[in-house]
């Protein structure tokens, strides 16, 4: 049976009490059964000391923590059954790799075969069956992950926490990694929770993802639901580029329904994320890659930069206001329609107004 994790309220606060500090701030969670889950957020908003809380590592100061219907706010680490892998790996460097894969067996007593049978098993998933035998100082940062990845699955853990895996390692293998381990996750079934500030990861990893903030999340839903449909200029803008302008509604609506903000580009229609009146101050969020050329668009600009990149070309585009617009065109070739004087639109699906 996969583990289901409810957080509820959970709160850490560091220091004095007239110097205290909120770390994580009444965080409410609900982490379905075999789910990967991303906490997503700049250094410092909290997000590895929610992981470590809930790993048993960090005491939280209020709140509870579930493992289905398992209390384990106040277990030790090892009483929770959790897998952790660590960014630094934290592997043995006397030990071989299957030696280091089969340590918490050894700790848990079960008998040589059995260690060396799981531990081979694991060492296998990962696909590196065939380096054994050798110390982490014979493996390459990538290979030494997996060992450290093999080494939280092979106790068969109800639930994987990763605090930022991938970070020490280089873009390409990153990139190969990101892949493998959304892989391993889901061929074991485990509930997954992943730290990162890395938004490329967690959006092509994560199957829900939470954006966190200042100790507490400001958002938490699908990769897609939150790069199309972010509810804050903050999630708007951490996750992908985006273009924020301020202006004042034109009229009121209801969250989801298409209104018109009045900006110094012009008037720019886009869709309401929530419920607001006519006069109210936002701003209109426009993702680069959903800016298009067109004869009557609402913002006039011209082109003061370009730089091409092969499959896709970066633009700078001027108004006469004095703001200026992050353009992305894919495939750009000689006759670009991003030259000179240029009439920009988007799609009022593709452009969200945002009040906060």
């Amino acid at each position: 049976m996969t583990t289901r994790i409810g957080i509820a309220k959970l709160t850490k606060t560091f220091g004095r009490a007239n110097r205290q500090v909120k770390a994580v701030d009444e965080v409410d969670l609900v982490i379905e059964p075999g789910e990967i889950f991303f906490l997503l957020g700049p250094s410092g908003c909290g997000k590895t000391t929610l992981l470590r809380m809930i790993a048993g590592f960090i005491q939280p100061t209020s709140g509870s923590i579930h493992f289905n219907d398992r209390e384990i706010t106040n277990l030790n680490p090892n009483k929770r059954n959790a897998g952790m892998v660590f960014q630094s790996y934290a592997l043995w460097p006397h030990m071989s790799a299957i030696e280091n894969v089969a340590f918490g067996l050894k700790v848990r007593k079960l008998d040589k075969d059995e260690r060396l049978r799981r531990a081979k098993a694991a060492m296998d998933d990962v696909q590196l069956g065939h380096l054994a035998d050798r110390k982490p100082g014979e493996l390459s940062g990538g290979q030494q992950q997996r060992v450290a990845l093999a080494r939280a699955l092979v106790i068969r853990p109800e639930v994987l926490l990763l605090d930022e895996p991938l970070s020490n390692l280089d873009a390409r293998l990153r990139n190969d990694l990101r892949e493998e381990i959304r892989r391993i996750c889901k061929d074991a079934g485990i509930t997954t929770v992943y730290v990162t500030h890395d938004q490329k990861e967690a959006l092509s990893v994560a199957d829900r993802i939470a954006v966190m903030r200042d100790g507490k999340v400001v958002q938490a839903g699908a990769p897609m639901e939150l790069y199309r449909r972010p509810t804050t200029a903050f999630a708007a803008s951490f996750l992908g580029e985006t273009n924020l302008i301020d202006g004042q509604l034109e009229r009121g609506g209801e969250a989801g329904q298409v209104v018109e903000l009045k900006t110094a580009m012009g008037v720019i229609p886009g869709t309401l994320m929530q419920k607001a009146e006519a006069g109210t101050k936002a701003r209109i969020s426009l993702r680069p890659e959903s800016i298009r050329s067109a004869g009557s668009g609402p913002i006039t600009a011209s082109i003061a930069a370009s730089t091409y990149l092969g499959e896709v070309a970066h633009h700078r585009a001027k108004h006469a206001s004095g703001g200026e617009l992050a353009v992305s065109e894919f495939a750009p070739g000689p006759t670009s329609a991003f030259q000179g004087n240029v009439s920009l639109s988007v799609s009022p699906e593709d452009a969200v107004i945002l009040i906060d």
